[in-house]
């Protein structure tokens, strides 16, 4: 099986995010992640899902949602094409004997503490996902205390915006 992102421009209505997962869910699509947003107009929002799947029902999947009147475009995204990223807070226990290596883990990372206390530390971390798998790998040798992750978020290279697809 292969990992797609899909980017897909939609009204910003009522529902729609209803209908576009809908989708996903009755062409058996797992999500891994997914991300909605407004847009640069307040009338459209961005969903960027990422998912994994066969090639010719990810097409099939494509073609369905192209018949959803609210999709506007859809822009399938990749390495090639695209920068990608994503934000994961980590909160970390602070004791004195994993404190020092939490910290070079961190800096190693270029993460940034975000938040400082006697008993915890939470650390911020932007990057492509391996990047951000990564890192949680090298936090579970410490006390992880909470993870919170946002989906991934991704835009063309260059000066072609989706909205130029309708």
């Amino acid at each position: 099986m292969n990992k797609y992102t899909v980017a897909v421009l939609v009204q910003n209505k009522f529902g729609v995010l209803n209908k576009v997962t809908s989708m996903f869910r009755r062409r058996r699509f797992n999500i891994d992640a997914l991300t909605v947003s407004e847009t640069e107009s307040p009338d459209y929002s961005r969903i960027t899902v990422l998912f994994d799947g066969d090639s010719a029902i990810k097409k099939q999947l494509v073609e369905q949602l192209y018949k959803l009147p609210e999709v506007c475009s859809i822009k399938e995204l990749d390495a090639e094409n695209a920068v990608s990223c994503e934000l994961l807070l980590i909160k970390m226990e602070n004791s004195p004997e994993t404190r020092e290596e939490i910290r070079s883990a961190a800096d190693a990372y270029d993460a940034k503490i975000v938040d400082y206390t006697k008993e915890a530390v939470m650390i911020q971390v932007t990057g492509d996902s391996r990047r951000i798998n990564g890192f949680i790998e090298i936090m579970r040798d410490y006390k992880i205390l909470e993870i919170c992750r946002t989906g991934i978020v991704s835009l063309e290279r260059g000066s072609k915006t989706i909205r130029e697809e309708f």
